[in-house]
């Protein structure tokens, strides 16, 4: 990871404010030890209330404490913590994965999940890989130790966990990784208390993972049969099922349309955009990002993806404006991509490099790891001018493009 290990930036930050283990422990609401354990490398791993809670204390964001601001364009990250999280078996002696041995409240572990879960979609990806590792090794534990009603909340967040392991590993390249953590999540949310729509939610990420590892036909099989086995009734309100339900078919769309079905890709989109415009506006959730906007984006998204891009601009100004919860900042940041590579290719330069300028705004870490964005970029940057301007090189910059 870019930056001074957790252990000595928290060290060196809290001797600069003149502060004891003890005094920092205190300020920052957490155990006697826990500094010390920190700084000692005795705990490499934090949750994510820790990790805020120390943060806080010392004036710092979260991603200062884990040393990540010296080096913004890094993409350098400590994925092994992760592996051994996603792999870890307590049957196998010395892959147990676990520093503490403590059996942690079924509150405080939804909330870790939580927290995690809000680190991803807001593409805090330094963040989620150190704290990820220990919200699985919570919950596995729950899961072990525990009987009944808890044992299947433990199931819940323990699907979760996995399924933003397999959704960050999937961001970073690791495709096979993300292809093993959705397996897992799907074995696992069959023992869930809401196993229905936790299985649905994990396949969901499986399509997405085989989407990614080159198997369209698969992964259109798999999002069309989950999506039809949740589909909801005619008058049926549930958002977290209607939201689920469209997910999935934006997942099956993708693929028929990397299927070679871009017409199929159309129909599917279609019925999902019919399911958004019922529901009462967008939602963003664990369960899923869907509602009236986020639809929309898809259907821009997926013709630019299709090779139109006059149908994509044209489409794109029809977008409802958000209803509801705000859409997540990187799905926001995608789609200004979507919008820079159709107008690229419309040979519309300046458009284009607004709209670059704003995905990066909206998710900094997460759209400079994004292909497409630095196609857009070598393409802007290979046609245009000498008298590029700072903002040109910035971008440039910021998406691994060598600017002449």
């Amino acid at each position: 990871m870019a930056g001074r290990p957790i252990a000595e930036n928290l060290a060196r930050l809290r001797i600069a404010r003149d502060l004891s283990q003890e005094q920092l422990a205190e300020a920052a609401g957490v155990g006697p030890d826990t500094v010390s354990r920190i700084e000692q490398g005795k705990r490499t791993q934090s949750r994510p209330a820790t990790l805020r809670k120390l943060a806080q204390a010392l004036g710092v964001t979260v991603d200062m404490l884990l040393g990540q601001q010296s080096s913004p364009h890094s993409l350098d990250l400590d994925v092994a913590p992760l592996r051994r999280a996603i792999n870890a078996d307590d049957d196998i002696p010395g892959l147990d994965f676990a520093e503490t041995r403590e059996i942690l409240p079924m509150d405080e572990l939804a909330e870790s999940a939580h927290e995690a879960w809000r680190a991803y979609v807001d593409g805090r990806h330094g963040e989620l890989l150190h704290a990820l590792p220990l919200v699985l090794t919570d919950a596995r534990r729950i899961v072990r130790e525990t009987r009944d009603e808890e044992r299947a909340g433990g199931h819940r967040v323990l699907s979760t966990a996995y399924r933003l392991g397999a959704g960050i590993a999937g961001r970073i390249g690791l495709d096979d990784l993300a292809y093993t953590a959705a397996r897992l999540a799907v074995k696992t949310a069959a023992h869930a208390d809401n196993p229905e729509v936790e299985r649905a939610i994990s396949l969901r990420y499986l399509a997405w993972t085989l989407v990614r590892q080159g198997l369209p036909e698969d992964a259109e099989k798999v999002a069309t049969e989950a999506a039809a086995a949740i589909e909801p009734r005619m008058l049926d309100r549930d958002p977290i099922r209607a939201g689920v339900f469209g997910n999935l078919l934006f997942n099956a769309a993708t693929a028929a349309l990397n299927n070679g079905s871009p017409g199929r890709a159309e129909d599917l989109l279609a019925v999902a955009h019919g399911t958004a415009i019922r529901s009462s506006g967008d939602t963003a959730t664990e369960a899923a990002i869907f509602g009236p906007r986020v639809a929309a984006l898809q259907r821009v998204d997926l013709m630019v993806r299709a090779g139109d891009p006059e149908r994509a601009l044209a489409f794109a100004d029809a977008v409802p404006p958000p209803t509801g919860a705000d859409v997540p900042a990187f799905w926001e940041s995608g789609h200004r991509l979507f919008l820079a590579a159709a107008a690229a290719d419309l040979r519309r330069d300046k458009a284009a490099l607004a709209w670059l300028a704003e995905a990066r705004d909206l998710a900094p870490d997460w759209a400079r790891r994004q292909p497409l964005g630095k196609r857009v970029m070598r393409q802007l940057s290979e046609r245009a001018t000498r008298r590029r301007g700072a903002t040109f090189a910035d971008l440039a910059a910021h998406y691994g493009v060598i600017s002449d």
